[in-house]
Order: C-alpha cells, then sequence, then structure tokens
C-alpha cells in the first residue's frame, strides 16, 4: 500500500503545467503506481478541459455559416488538445521498439522503469560502494534530479538537507527513522529532518535535490566541504 503522496496543490500544478520537468516526471511517475492519484489528475484535467469550451465565445448570429463552424471546430478542438497533451501514436516501428526498452540495470539487477522515463535515460551510472546514481538532465540549472540505487544492506549515511529532497521508490524497498516504505511513496523532506535510509533488498529511486546533503555523522562528515560536487 502506497502511505505518501503528492499534495492536491502539486498534482493541480502538473495538471495544468505548470511544474518543472523534475517534479512533473516525478508526479507522472507516481501516478503510474497510484490509481487514486491518476483519478485525481484524470478530474482535474476534464475540468480545466470544461473550462477552456466555456471559455469560447459563440457568434451571436444564429445563422452560422459552414465557415464559421469549422472556424469554431479548430478552435476548440486546439483548446482541448493543448490542455490535454495528447501525445500522438508512433507509427515508426523501429521507435515504437524503442520504446519499449525502458528499463536500467545496475548491478545485476533489472528494473522496469515508469513510462515518463522513457526519454530521460541517456546516462551512465557512477557510484561509491553500495551507492549509484544516473544523473538525469532536466535542463534545471539547481534542481539535481537522478535515479539513486542502494544495493542490498546498502545505506546512506545519517544527514540532513541544506534544501528540498524528492523522493520516489520505484522498486525494492527502505527504511529510516520515520517509516518504511514501498514502491509508489513519494517523499518530500527539507532541514527539518534528518536521517539514514537502509535497505535490506536494495532498491531503486527517482530523487531530486537542490541543495548539498549535510552528513551529520561519523566519517562521512568529512565530505561536508565538497557535498556541492556531490549533490
Amino acid at each position: 500500500m502506497i502511505n505518501y503522496h503528492p499534495d492536491e496543490h502539486l498534482l493541480s500544478l502538473h495538471a495544468k503545467g505548470e511544474l518543472p520537468l523534475s517534479m512533473s516526471i516525478a508526479i507522472s511517475a507516481h501516478a503510474e503506481f497510484c490509481s487514486h492519484c491518476q483519478q485525481q489528475l484524470d478530474q482535474m484535467t476534464i475540468a480545466m478541459s470544461v473550462q477552456q469550451f466555456d471559455s469560447v465565445t459563440m457568434p451571436e448570429s444564429d445563422n452560422i455559416n459552414d465557415l464559421q463552424l469549422d472556424a469554431l471546430l479548430n478552435q476548440l478542438l486546439s483548446s482541448t488538445l493543448d490542455t490535454l497533451d495528447i501525445e500522438q501514436p508512433n507509427t515508426d516501428k523501429h521507435s515504437e521498439e524503442k520504446s519499449k526498452d525502458n528499463s536500467v540495470n545496475i548491478k545485476g539487477q533489472h528494473y522496469p522503469l515508469p513510462r515518463v522515463f522513457r526519454k530521460q535515460i541517456n546516462a551512465s551510472w557512477q557510484g561509491i560502494g553500495k551507492v549509484s546514481r544516473l544523473r538525469l538532465d532536466t535542463g534545471e540549472p539547481q534542481a539535481r534530479a537522478s535515479l539513486l540505487h542502494i544495493a542490498a544492506n546498502g545505506e546512506i549515511p545519517e544527514h540532513t538537507h541544506k534544501g528540498a529532497e524528492l523522493t520516489l521508490l520505484l522498486a525494492g524497498e527502505f527504511s529510516d527513522c520515520y517509516n518504511t516504505y514501498k514502491p509508489g511513496d513519494f517523499m518530500l523532506l527539507d532541514k527539518e529532518h534528518q536521517h539514514s535510509p537502509k535497505t535490506l533488498e536494495g532498491c531503486l529511486c527517482y530523487t531530486i535535490v537542490d541543495a548539498p546533503l549535510y552528513f551529520t555523522r561519523g566519517f562521512s562528515k568529512l565530505l561536508n566541504p565538497i557535498g556541492d560536487l556531490l549533490y
């Protein structure tokens, strides 16, 4: 069961297309796990479509000729497509087969990914020990979006956050001092939170951070002076 979800404000901004790409990816991926949030997004999209239709001004005359009718229908159709952001089907067989290969392999593990990552996986893994990261290019100068893999019996040293950190669990499990998390859980943390994520079976996450982590215990504190290079 998914216990952590984006709030209604984030869902609304996503439906309106007003979120940065990194966060929009997170909402879309979460919705593939969560039928409840997907239903909310569908309802918001329908409501905005109705608003678009209502905003179209009908001609005052009752006698609408064919040219006026065609222009009105084109306006309605254009408004609806812009709101729904419908992806047109790809008729190229090679491209279609390539798009189906939407997964990553790391340390002998194979992970299928939500569809939203289809065009994002174009880099290689980097890491130390049991923690590996694949950076995603979202074109945002401050926020860093990544796939984060922690191998079985691995952990990230205890840390807090100089900014905000979003974690969406895609596969496996991990736990910290707050709870144990399952695929689909969507967690937002800030400088008020301090934790050390651990996993027994291994996990794959999508993460966004907008400032370096700040390690608070042991030898890991030695990494803080170069935090800008790590996050």
